[in-house]
């Protein structure tokens, strides 16, 4: 294992069902009909981080986390951090600015209920503060997020934010300063693309994820990395959808975890956490162990 950088292991909690390429086959409304996975497949990522003392940072949705409390409850209860991915994970192009503030402020209230701890930071669902959308960073810092990673520093024609500077930065904004933490790129010839997990993973050789970590880790830059507990499960529900969501949701959900596991065993990481100055009134987790036995 490299340990020259301590890179950034994250993960978006939420069910199989609320990406957001079945809301138009999914309503909202009626998420609570399906059966849940996401308790199981948080403990696997656990179990997996556990045994190579790896601490990461938990994007949860404020949904999940309300019926699920006891499933924050062991994310924290393992040593990580627990952060805001919102409450119904909807892009933040698709809200206005007072609908985007009550998504935020309730879950970060209800992820603070649950562990006792501040939420420092939050992640847009994919990755959705785009460029025109900045006025979220505002509102992050007017609710006390300190940080944001919401950020692909690519062109993409559904998300993306081209001219980002692809490692973490201070933003100035006019209600105050924030802290970016970009996803992880690699430049292919001559083009910046993505490398930092989640279906790159899954679906690029794992080499070009491998080559993104590599350059930060010679540059001494940490890179983030991200991945969803819903693919850590390959034996998830088969939902109706068209051929190409079909396979960019379920195509090498096998391949998750053995190159999550080599990932974790050629790099070091840590949580967001760790790299930020104290806030007043923190007081440190636990290390990172065996899964806690924590059930409600």
């Amino acid at each position: 294992m490299d340990e020259r950088v301590r890179h950034f292991f994250t993960v978006d909690v939420e069910e199989y069902f609320q990406v957001n390429a079945f809301d138009g086959l999914i309503s909202r409304e009626s998420w609570g009909s399906f059966p849940s996975r996401v308790g199981e497949n948080v403990d696997r990522l656990l179990d997996l981080l556990a045994a190579r003392g790896v601490t990461g940072t938990f994007f949860t949705l404020g949904w999940v986390a309300k019926r699920h409390p006891g499933v924050v409850r062991r994310i924290a209860a393992a040593g990580h951090e627990v952060a805001s991915h919102g409450w119904w994970h909807r892009k933040v192009t698709a809200l206005t600015a007072s609908e985007f503030r009550e998504d935020v402020r309730l879950a970060k209230e209800v992820l603070e209920d649950i562990t006792g701890q501040q939420v420092l930071g939050y992640r847009a669902p994919s990755f959705s503060i785009v460029p025109g959308r900045e006025w979220a960073l505002d509102v992050l810092i007017e609710e006390d997020y300190v940080y944001d990673s919401s950020m692909f520093p690519v062109r993409r024609s559904d998300y993306g934010y081209p001219d980002c500077p692809p490692i973490a930065h201070v933003m100035e904004r006019p209600s105050g300063r924030i802290c970016e933490f970009p996803l992880a790129t690699t430049v292919w010839n001559g083009v910046r693309i993505p490398a930092a997990g989640g279906g790159y993973l899954r679906h690029f050789p794992y080499n070009i994820i491998q080559r993104a970590f590599r350059e930060h880790t010679r540059d001494g830059i940490p890179a983030v990395f991200y991945i969803h507990p819903w693919e850590f499960d390959p034996e998830q529900p088969r939902l109706p959808v068209s051929l190409m969501t079909r396979v960019r949701h379920y195509r090498g959900l096998r391949a998750t975890a053995p190159r999550v596991a080599r990932l974790l065993s050629e790099f070091s990481f840590m949580a967001f956490r760790d790299s930020l100055p104290r806030p007043s009134g923190w007081s440190a987790p636990p290390p990172p162990s065996a899964r806690a036995a924590v059930t409600t």
